[in-house]
C-alpha cells in the first residue's frame, strides 16, 4: 500500500482501513467479514465516554525528550497532560535516561477565539514555549475547536519556524475527523516522518526500531540475546535521535494498531525493512518474531539456540502457572490488536479466553504481512464472544455479567473498575511492554495470580458498591453491542 507522505495528514482509518467501532459475534466471523470489508459501524443513540485522536497524537509527541508541544485547543482537551508528564518521568527512570523534559503548552481556546480566530494566540504560544524550553522542534496539535474555526495552523507554523530557526510542525488531529482515535497515532508518526526523519547515511545492522508506547525496557534484554540493540520509537527519543531512525536494520512493532502505518511508511520512504511477524506475546509468537528479526539482521545462525535456551529456562515456572490456571476463564478489554496479543499470551498460561472486547477494529492493515486476528484464531481457535465497542461501560458490563469470567484484564484503568465492582480479580495492563517475550509471559502470570489470591479485596468492593443501571436495562435483550 503506497502512503502519500506529501499530504498534510494521513487518511483517516475509516477510509484507509475501513475501521469500525461496533460488532458482536465470534472472532472467526469478525475475521471473515473483515476480509470482505462488509462490516459497518452501527449507529448508536448514546455514548457514555470516548477518546479522540488529538489525545493519541499528544501521547506520542509529548514523550519526545527535547521537543515542545503546543496544543491548540481549549484547556479541557489539555487536562490529561499531567498524567502524561508523570508517565514520562517514570519511563525515563525505568530506562535510566535523563529526566523527562518535554515542554507543553495550551493556547486555551475560548469563546472569543472561536469568533475571531486563534492564530495570533497560537503564534504567541510558539514563541512562549520556545522561550521557556529552547526545544529542538515544536509540534502543534490541533483540536476540534481549532478545526471548526478554520485556523490556518500551517501558515502559523511556517512563520514561527522562520522566526525561531527550528522545525515547527503542524499535526492535523482534530477529533471530529475520525471516530477511531488511533488515527491520532498515524498523524503523529506522519508528522515525524515527514518533517524530522532524514534519509539514512549508513545502515546499522545491529539496531532494531521498536515502535511502542512509553513503558518498561523489556525489548533491550530480549534482543540482546541476539547481540542486537533496541531503539524505541517514539517515547524518550530526542529530535536528533529521531532524525536517524531511518538507519536501523529493521522496524518492529509491539502493536499492529499502533504502528503498522509508520512501519509501512518507513519501508516505502526510507527502505527500512519491516519485521513481518506478529508481536512477541506468548511462546510461539515470540519464537516467530525473533526468527524474523534474526533473518533481517543476519543472526539466523544463533537464534535457534537462543529460543531453545529460553524455552528450557521458563519451562518450570510456566508449567506451574498453567496448572494453577487450568479451567479458569478470562475476559479481555483493550485496543484493537492488543486484545489479540493478550489473548495469545493468556492462552499460553493455561487460561481460557471466554470473551474479548476491542475498542475498535481495523478491517484492513497498513501492512499486508501482519494479521494478528487471523494468527490468533489459528493459534488458539475461535473465540465465541468477540465484541467491538468503543469504551461504553454500560454495554460492556452486560457482556461480562453474562459470561461470568474468573479474571478480567483491561488496557485502560477506567474500565478495570468494572471487574472490581463485580468481585472479579482484575488486572490493569497499563504498561503494554510488561507481557512481551518469555519473561513477560511469566510476569503476566505472576500479576494475575497475585490478583487471584487477594480476590477477597474484590469481593469486599462488590459488597459495598453498585452500578447506576436499572434491572430493566441489564435484562434487555438485543442491545447495540
Amino acid at each position: 500500500m503506497a502512503i502519500n507522505i506529501s499530504s498534510a495528514s494521513p487518511e483517516i482509518r475509516e477510509r484507509r482501513l475501513n475501521s469500525i467501532t461496533s460488532f458482536k459475534g465470534s472472532a472467526s466471523e469478525l475475521h471473515e467479514k473483515s476480509k470482505a470489508g462488509s462490516l459497518k459501524t452501527q449507529p448508536s443513540c448514546y455514548g457514555q465516554c470516548s477518546d479522540c485522536q488529538e489525545f493519541c497524537a499528544n501521547t506520542l509527541l509529548t514523550f519526545i525528550q527535547d521537543a515542545a508541544v503546543v496544543c491548540h485547543s481549549p484547556i479541557g482537551c489539555y487536562s490529561i497532560q499531567a498524567v502524561r508528564d508523570n508517565g514520562g518521568h517514570a519511563c525515563a527512570r525505568d530506562r535510566k535516561l535523563p529526566d523527562f523534559k518535554c515542554e507543553t503548552i495550551c493556547t486555551n481556546i475560548q469563546e472569543r477565539d472561536t469568533i475571531y480566530g486563534g492564530v495570533e494566540k497560537l503564534k504567541k504560544a510558539c514563541l512562549e514555549v520556545h522561550k521557556r524550553a529552547k526545544p529542538s522542534a515544536i509540534f502543534i496539535t490541533t483540536s476540534c475547536a481549532s478545526g471548526i474555526v478554520g485556523d490556518d495552523v500551517e501558515s502559523a507554523a511556517t512563520e514561527a519556524a522562520d522566526e525561531l530557526g527550528i522545525p515547527v510542525i503542524p499535526v492535523s488531529c482534530e477529533g471530529f475527523k475520525s471516530k477511531i482515535w488511533s488515527t491520532g497515532f498515524d498523524a503523529a508518526f506522519h508528522a515525524i516522518a515527514k518533517h524530522i526523519v532524514k534519509p539514512a547515511k549508513e545502515r546499522k545492522k545491529d539496531v532494531v526500531n521498536v515502535y511502542n508506547f512509553q513503558g518498561s525496557d523489556v525489548f533491550t534484554p530480549l534482543l540482546a540475546k541476539l547481540g542486537l540493540k533496541t531503539q524505541y520509537v517514539v517515547p524518550m527519543n530526542s529530535v536528533p535521535q529521531l532524525e536517524k531512525i531511518s538507519e536501523a536494520a529493521c522496524s518492529a512493532t509491539m502493536c499492529e494498531t499502533l504502528s503498522t502505518y509508520v512501519i509501512t511508511l518507513f519501508s516505502e520512504r526510507f527502505g527500512v525493512p519491516e519485521v513481518k511477524a506478529v508481536p512477541p506475546y506468548g511462546i510461539k509468537w515470540t519464537d516467530a518474531w525473533l526468527r524474523e528479526v534474526a533473518r533481517l539482521t543476519d543472526k539466523s545462525d544463533v537464534v535457534e539456540k537462543v529460543i531453545e535456551e529460553e524455552h528450557k529456562r521458563i519451562e518450570g515456572p510456566l508449567n506451574e502457572y498453567r496448572e494453577r490456571f487450568k479451567g479458569k476463564t478470562i475476559y479481555i478489554i483493550a485496543g484493537d490488536a492488543f486484545t489479540h496479543n493478550l489473548a495469545n499470551a493468556l492462552t499460553d498460561l493455561g487460561l481460557t479466553v471466554i470473551g474479548i472486547n476491542a475498542l475498535h477494529h481495523d478491517q484492513k492493515s497498513d501492512s499486508e504481512s501482519v494479521d494478528t486476528l487471523g494468527t490468533l484464531i489459528e493459534s488458539v481457535g475461535d473465540i465465541k464472544s468477540f465484541t467491538v465497542c468503543a469504551k461504553q461501560p454500560y454495554l460492556i458490563l452486560k457482556e461480562i455479567k453474562k459470561l461470568k469470567p474468573d479474571f478480567l484484564i483491561t488496557r485502560h484503568e477506567g474500565l478495570t473498575i468494572l471487574g472490581y465492582k463485580l468481585g472479579i480479580p482484575s488486572t490493569f495492563e497499563g504498561d503494554a511492554n510488561l507481557s512481551v517475550g518469555y519473561d513477560g509471559l511469566l510476569r503476566l502470570g505472576g500479576r494475575l495470580w497475585e490478583n487471584y489470591i487477594t480476590r477477597k479485596f474484590n469481593k469486599n468492593i462488590q459488597e459495598h458498591s453498585s452500578f447506576p443501571y436499572t434491572d430493566w436495562w441489564m435484562n434487555q435483550e438485543g442491545d447495540a453491542l
